[in-house]
């Protein structure tokens, strides 16, 4: 297995990349890594260590780069690491760089599968379940998307879920403002039938926003637009409660004590919506393997993120994902 990191994206510097790195080369020091960045600082910590490869680049992409100029900066760590991805015929590769640039490098060098007009983002959420995630997909690749595109994620993503989570048949349901099948928005309501009818996957109708955190689904399918925010309500909603139990049990000493009392169960919450054991997105719909670490990953999801592309080449999702597509007619 190949992987591309570019160790430069995100907001938190190299030193996080670096971290996740070296834990992740603990573990799997069988895959062969190209580490995009600067080589100074990466051959102190890299040289000559057995299939660890520096690469080196010029310069970093912003985080809000506009696409199309990160298109034409062929020396930034994460062009670079495209270059690196197509000339290795790479597995993977993970940035937690500027998301407008990844998508466009990936859409226009790396390619989109055939069938695929819009590729999607797709990540894995936690549940109130300790241990079940479901998966949301498109989470903000597209800003407008048609009928055939939601087929298209619906597809993929059961296909990513099934090989990241090992479950042969997972519950798909399509995004909505009602659980009745009449409900939704006029994208929603073309949609509907094209996935009520489609032989591979399991559609089980309409779920409401409020519903997938109870561990009632596995798949949740939506447009970009609705999904990132989805995705940014959901995790805006997440940090408030979280802020406002820190809030309650420190009013006074009955409070704190009381959080003594409670602190075990508080723990376990804690652990079971961790957004940083899930570390990425991955761009579904293009000829590779391509995650999108958060922007401000600590060492900890980008471990994560790391740990998430090797699952998904190990189970050779793109390979799947192509069988589905070709299977369905694309």
């Amino acid at each position: 297995m190949k992987i591309v990191i570019d160790m430069m994206g995100g907001d938190n510097g190299i030193e996080v990349t670096i971290g996740a790195v070296n834990e992740f080369y603990k573990r799997h020091s069988e895959v062969e890594l190209f580490l995009v960045g600067d080589e100074n600082i990466l051959n102190i910590e890299f040289k000559d260590i057995y299939n660890i490869h520096v690469v080196p680049s010029q310069t970093v992409l912003a985080m809000d780069v506009d696409p199309m100029t990160a298109l034409k900066e062929k020396t930034s760590s994460l062009m670079v690491a495209v270059d690196t991805f197509i000339a290795n015929s790479c597995d993977a590769l993970i940035s937690a760089g500027s998301t407008g640039a990844t998508l466009s490098a990936a859409v226009f060098k790396i390619k989109r599968l055939k069938g695929i007009s819009r590729p999607g983002l797709i990540t894995p959420f936690p549940s109130m379940i300790k241990g079940k995630k479901y998966v949301v997909c498109d989470l903000g690749a597209n800003n407008a998307n048609t009928k055939e595109d939601l087929l298209n994620f619906a597809l993929m993503a059961s296909t990513y879920y099934q090989v990241r989570y090992n479950e042969p048949s997972p519950r798909v349901h399509l995004l909505s403002n009602g659980t009745e099948e009449e409900k939704g928005s006029p994208l929603g309501k073309e949609v509907y039938p094209l996935l009520k009818d489609c032989p591979d996957i399991n559609f089980q109708g309409n779920i409401e926003a409020r519903d997938p955190l109870f561990g009632v689904t596995d798949v949740v399918v939506c447009d970009g637009y609705s999904g990132n925010i989805y995705l940014k309500a959901t995790e805006g909603g997440c940090k408030v409660m979280s802020e406002l139990i820190k809030k309650s049990f420190k009013k006074n000493i009955f409070t704190k004590l009381g959080y003594l009392f409670a602190k075990k169960g508080f723990d376990d919450l804690r652990e079971t919506m961790d957004y940083q054991s899930v570390g990425g997105a991955m761009l579904v719909g293009v000829n590779g393997i391509v995650v999108k670490a958060h922007g401000n990953s600590n060492i900890k999801s980008f471990l994560s993120a790391l740990e998430g592309a090797y699952d998904l080449a190990y189970g050779e999702v793109l390979k799947k994902i192509k069988e589905k597509l070709e299977q369905y007619g694309n």
